[in-house]
């Protein structure tokens, strides 16, 4: 994926999310010219794009920066397929796989306890929102890519 790309990821972006808001172009451009980055797309039947999944691996560790479906595309398996995808290539090159989740969403979470994921921390009221009377807590996950099955 180049950085031309960055509008079709930031579209997506902006369809899946509201919180944590949705990342700019200029803010995936920045991640695709970092060459510890890589995205795992998918790719709808007409091919538009259905979701990602953006990864940064620096030394042993790696992170999941943001996996984002398009709301037609979601209850598909799509993210599933991602994220399995993206940590099938992250193996052998990292020992860790690290993210952050909003404590509210319940569907990513069970996304992630599935792949094997284990809390390791919390992050008291990280997300905020105008549209939010509080913050949410960021639950700090993280999946050891050497003794885990596929997601």
């Amino acid at each position: 994926m180049t950085a031309p790309d960055a509008a079709a990821l930031a579209g997506v972006h902006a369809r899946a999310f509201t919180l944590p808001a949705p990342w700019s172009d200029s803010q995936f451009r920045t991640y695709l010219t970092d060459p510890a980055c890589f995205v795992e797309c998918h790719h709808a039947p007409d091919g538009t794009l259905a979701g990602f999944a953006l990864f940064r691996v620096i030394a042993d560790e790696a992170e999941l920066l943001t996996l984002a479906v398009a709301p037609a595309q979601r209850r598909k398996g799509v993210a599933q397929m991602i994220l399995r995808n993206g940590l099938n290539r992250l193996r052998g090159r990292a020992q860790w796989c690290f993210l952050e989740v909003a404590s509210t969403n319940i569907a990513a979470r069970a996304l992630y306890e599935r792949a094997g994921f284990l809390q390791v921390g919390l992050r008291k009221g990280y997300y905020r929102a105008a549209h939010l009377q509080d913050a949410v807590d960021a639950l700090v996950l993280r999946l050891d890519l050497n003794t885990s099955d596929d997601a």
